[in-house]
């Protein structure tokens, strides 16, 4: 298979044959820009962009990137930004900095919920059109047809709401791709497995029959967000278009993927969505700093693997992940698995970073068992009676007018030609460039942890 590499040029080769688990494998694009992992939320910070370069690294190292199309995106413009979130809002993260904080109006950080949380950092608001701009540049691959499954792991920020951030996320990036998707899509399923509840997704869409919402997450009442219960299940024309599934502590890998196969396979047949965007949270697996699940890796790619299966377009989102080593070893896994290749357990030798692997050097930690499992077999056969109840209702897929007059013929979020040229241009940077690049991370990550 051949690849697009970011300086524009196409080769062959990649993974050993006997890697490659089936002889189809869909086209698939990988979608990143290295400076979004050089950011930094604070020391005490559970948020660690350099996950990412981790992640980065991980891929890379064992050859996925001879696989994929592989794309330098760009942070997208305060337009593509304003699509979802308010003016006001967007021109006060592209003006805040820890330098300016006390020049501000009063009650500005307060307006828009600033605190412990959501940080004011040095680059927030590039830092923020860059993991949105990878998104959307997934959206144009997944529309023109480039792509079948798009995957951005900088992205998957669900929190983050109209006129403020939430729960360490800045601008919701899987809203602005949704967004982008319903202009050629009737129908996007948007499916989330993090540790916590997609609520700002949810929020957005819960009034419309083309958006269905589905989230799997911890749920009591006062986990965060404090939403994502049974009976939210959208309202007015998009009544029945959310489902939730609040799980409680311990839950571990047979009884997730059991419940997720069984309440998924169903909603897909009924709701017959055209393209699906998968976020994929880490802080579920076991052993997360936030977390409080037993699941290991392979559970959390089973997930992944089967909504692969239905041969649909994907976008496949990061979102949460707090111990960045595992971070970083599920999505390199789920990046495997979305190209329909096998790789090595143990780690790559070459790695950067590789001591964060040990002392096991495994992709496949053993993760479970730290907490017990609360979830009774009675109430998840509940919650999967429920859900699917839920599902019943649907009564096969809404019918959308999608006429062509009214359609655009052309992504208007996309690059003019004169852009293109501009990125090209950039991207053609020299080999000891690179190496340079690589040992500043490698000077930066002692400061990030």
């Amino acid at each position: 298979m051949s690849s697009t590499f970011q300086d524009g040029s196409r080769r062959e080769g990649g993974l050993p044959v006997s890697a490659f688990d089936s002889p189809y494998r869909p086209n698939v694009s990988y979608h990143f820009n290295g400076d979004v992992s050089r950011f930094h939320y604070g020391v005490k910070h559970p948020m660690k962009p350099f996950r990412l370069m981790l992640t980065d690294h991980l891929v890379s190292s064992y050859g996925l990137h001879n696989v994929m199309d592989l794309y330098e995106t760009r942070p997208a413009t305060r337009e593509e930004l304003s699509q979802f979130h308010s003016e006001d809002y967007i021109e006060f993260l592209a003006r805040v900095s820890p330098d300016n904080l006390t020049k501000l109006p009063r009650g500005s950080l307060e307006k828009f919920n600033i605190g412990d949380d959501c940080p004011i950092f040095q680059g927030l608001y590039r830092y923020s059109a860059l993991y949105a701009g990878a998104s959307l540049d997934a959206t144009r691959k997944l529309i023109s047809g480039q792509s079948e499954i798009a995957i951005n792991w900088s992205g998957g920020l669900h929190h983050a709401k109209k006129n403020n951030p939430s729960g360490f996320c800045y601008v919701n990036d899987i809203v602005l791709s949704i967004l982008n998707l319903l202009r050629y899509h009737p129908r996007v399923l948007y499916i989330d497995i993090d540790l916590h509840h997609g609520d700002g997704v949810q929020e957005a869409f819960y009034t419309t029959d083309r958006v269905f919402t589905v989230s799997f997450h911890k749920y009591n009442g006062e986990f965060f967000p404090g939403t994502g219960r049974l009976d939210e299940v959208g309202c007015s024309r998009g009544k029945h278009f959310s489902l939730n599934v609040p799980l409680d502590d311990g839950i571990d890998d047979d009884a997730y993927i059991n419940l997720f196969k069984s309440i998924m396979d169903p909603l897909i047949t009924s709701f017959k969505p055209t393209v699906i965007i998968q976020q994929c949270g880490a802080d579920s697996l076991g052993h997360d700093r936030l977390g409080c699940f037993n699941l290991n890796v392979k559970a959390h790619g089973e997930c992944v693997k089967f909504i692969k299966s239905f041969g649909l377009p994907m976008l496949v989102l990061g979102g949460g992940g707090y111990t960045p080593r595992n971070v970083s070893r599920l999505w390199a896994y789920e990046t495997a698995l979305l190209n329909g290749v096998s790789i090595p357990e143990e780690i790559p030798e070459d790695i950067p970073f590789r001591d964060w692997f040990g002392p096991d050097f495994s992709l496949h930690p053993v993760l479970d068992n730290l907490y017990e499992n609360k979830n009774s077999k009675r109430y998840l056969e509940n919650i999967r009676i429920r859900c699917l109840e839920n599902i019943r209702y649907l009564q096969g897929a809404p019918s959308v007018r999608m006429d062509q007059e009214i359609i655009p013929t052309q992504d208007l979020s996309g690059l003019t030609q004169e852009e293109e040229d501009a990125i090209k241009d950039l991207n053609e940077e020299t080999d000891m460039t690179r190496v340079e690049n690589i040992e500043k991370d490698c000077m930066r990550v002692g400061e990030f942890v």
